[in-house]
């Protein structure tokens, strides 16, 4: 990117948690060993950090979280007042980073995702770019339903003209700018992996193999991959509303050409009287008006939420590495 190389920066990890108490052991031994060997090797500074945050978990990880704090000077704890989401966890991390970081990377804590291209990414910082996307080199690791779910996601996230990298999760790196700008976007409903790619400034891609779950469950049930997606389609893009208003056109254009044929057969004596093509109709505009209210309905309720603009989480604590809460 560019000929000279940034200095190294001060990186904080920051790592949403929720209900993940088997887990985080693994995930904080992993991660410290990560940020230790990348301070040993010059290419991040000394005062780097973890931050994790406790999305309203109902276990033990918040009480692990604070044990780490109390015993490692490289880890901060952050506490929501209750579950708000992974996005909106993910969002109170990056806020909670203070503005001596030069430069954020986030990630799940099950660490599917491969540490080591951290690494890979802080080189691609310093090098100049301001945006390191972590991309998945395959999905073999996934369900069958989950691989096939995913891709048509991003097709159809695609063909709607949303912006965003195809087998990209939440891990990635920001430079400071990147974040400001990122942040500067404060509508409740985000969806960060849209929102990321529309901030600009010099992106490039650093591909991994993501590995299984090591212990716990997902935090990404069907039913919250769905409200997933239906955030990021409602959230970044009005084409569903332009489809409602062509399919209405075609609709009368239909019926039009069906009433001519109707008036046709009436002149000619060829009339068939029954009630199966009346049923049909019925049923058939009355699915597509229940379709069609039901998606306007999703973007009015989004409106609904933005107009009140409610704060999108509280924090209940902050623990720093000089073991003072805030």
């Amino acid at each position: 990117m560019s000929e000279q190389l940034r200095p190294a920066p001060r990186l904080a990890i920051v790592v949403p948690c929720y209900n993940e108490e088997e887990v985080f052991p693994y995930c904080l031994l992993e991660l410290k060993k990560l940020l230790g060997g990348m301070v040993e090797d010059g290419l991040i500074r000394p005062d780097s950090f973890l931050l994790f945050v406790n999305d309203g978990s109902r276990d033990t990880t918040w009480e692990q979280i604070t044990e780490a704090v109390l015993g490692n000077t490289c880890v901060q704890g952050l506490k929501l007042s209750r579950n708000e989401g992974h996005q909106s966890a993910l969002i109170a991390g990056l806020t909670a980073v203070d503005g001596s970081v030069e430069a954020v990377v986030s990630i799940d804590a099950d660490l599917q995702d491969d540490i080591n291209a951290v690494r890979h990414m802080v080189e691609a910082y310093r090098a100049g770019y301001d945006v390191v996307y972590g991309v998945r080199e395959n999905r073999q690791t996934d369900t069958w339903f989950k691989r096939t779910s995913a891709e048509w996601f991003y097709r159809v996230m695609t063909s709607m003209g949303i912006r965003q990298v195809s087998n990209h999760a939440d891990f990635r790196l920001l430079s400071r700018r990147a974040l400001d700008a990122l942040l500067r976007y404060s509508e409740s409903n985000a969806y960060i992996r849209g929102l990321v790619p529309m901030v600009g400034f010099a992106s490039t891609e650093v591909r991994y193999a993501r590995a299984v779950r090591l212990a716990g469950e997902s935090k990404y049930p069907l039913r919250k991959m769905v409200a997933l997606a239906m955030d990021g389609i409602t959230s970044m893009t009005i084409v569903p509303l332009r489809l409602i208003a062509a399919m209405g056109f075609c609709i009368c254009v239909l019926a039009l050409i069906i009433a001519f044929y109707v008036v046709v057969m009436k002149l000619t004596g060829n009339a068939v009287l029954g009630w199966p093509s009346i049923v049909l109709s019925i049923f058939f505009m009355g699915g597509v008006q229940m379709l069609s209210l039901g998606i306007i309905g999703e973007y009015i309720g989004k409106i609904y939420l933005e107009t009140k603009k409610r704060p999108r989480f509280h924090v209940e604590s902050l623990i720093q590495n000089d073991m003072s809460e805030k």
